[in-house]
């Protein structure tokens, strides 16, 4: 039997004033407010009245603004709370694998650094040489320079010395990652390709959490041959399509 999915309508024409205050992001003006929810303001008035008598939204008594109130914050925080990122990430890596036909890996920032915790594997057979509990490097891997470039450097730069003095870098190689970085943020994505793993090319993009922050970082990486490592090809626009759709769910406003 089909479940009624019926709703109240009143409720949603309400609903569209909260929407359109969330999508502001700023106290409005009644007429304002009222007119990108598509209604006069005599309507929208009961409503806000309502709303401010449950929390929901809350009027500023000397410039007369409307806002969200306390209520639609603490509903807010509640759900912050409820959201698992990785878990989120990993259906969305589910569903991009089967499309592009590609693994797909998520990592987040550990103790030793970027550290994968998800592996997304596609449906055919695709050998690559990364675990679960795998490390990326910082200075070579798609995956640790998108870390490198979006987290505070007082988390990164003891890392990438240590990286840095391992293989005895100059000050030209240490400006060159510089410039690297200014340029995966310009794009919003890095790329490998057939480095540091032979034969193998690669697409990492950050995802953002609801206070900016970097919250993991999301991994295509595929054999050169079937893997288009172009910057606006289909893998690359599919990567950062589901990585912007994450962001967005878990109240990333960018």
């Amino acid at each position: 039997m089909e479940k009624d999915r019926r709703g109240i309508q009143s409720i949603e024409v309400g609903g569209s004033l909260l929407q359109t205050l969330v999508r502001h992001g700023a106290p409005m003006m009644l007429k304002d407010l009222a007119g990108e929810a598509g209604m006069p303001a005599a309507k929208a008035h009961p409503y806000l009245v309502s709303f401010g008598k449950l929390g929901l939204i809350e009027q500023d008594a000397g410039s007369g603004l409307y806002k969200l109130g306390p209520f639609a914050l603490q509903m807010g925080l509640v759900a912050l709370h409820e959201l698992d990122a990785v878990k989120i990430a990993t259906e969305r890596a589910a569903a991009l694998s089967l499309d592009i036909q590609q693994n797909v890996a998520l990592a987040v920032w550990g103790n030793h650094g970027p550290t994968v915790v998800r592996i997304q594997e596609c449906n055919r057979v695709v050998h690559i040489n990364m675990r679960t509990g795998t490390v990326m490097s910082l200075l070579d891997s798609a995956t640790g320079k998108v870390f490198a470039a979006y987290l505070p450097s007082r988390l990164t730069e003891e890392m990438i010395a240590s990286e840095m003095a391992a293989r005895q870098a100059g000050i030209e190689e240490q400006a060159a990652f510089q410039s690297a970085l200014q340029r995966v943020r310009e794009r919003g994505m890095a790329r490998a390709v057939g480095y540091p793993l032979p034969g193998i090319n690669a697409f990492s993009v950050p995802v953002f959490d609801h206070a900016g922050q970097l919250a993991l970082v999301m991994t295509t990486l595929g054999p050169a041959a079937t893997f288009a490592s172009d910057w606006n090809g289909v893998i690359a626009q599919r990567l950062r399509s589901t990585a912007a759709d994450i962001s967005a769910q878990i109240g990333y406003r960018g």
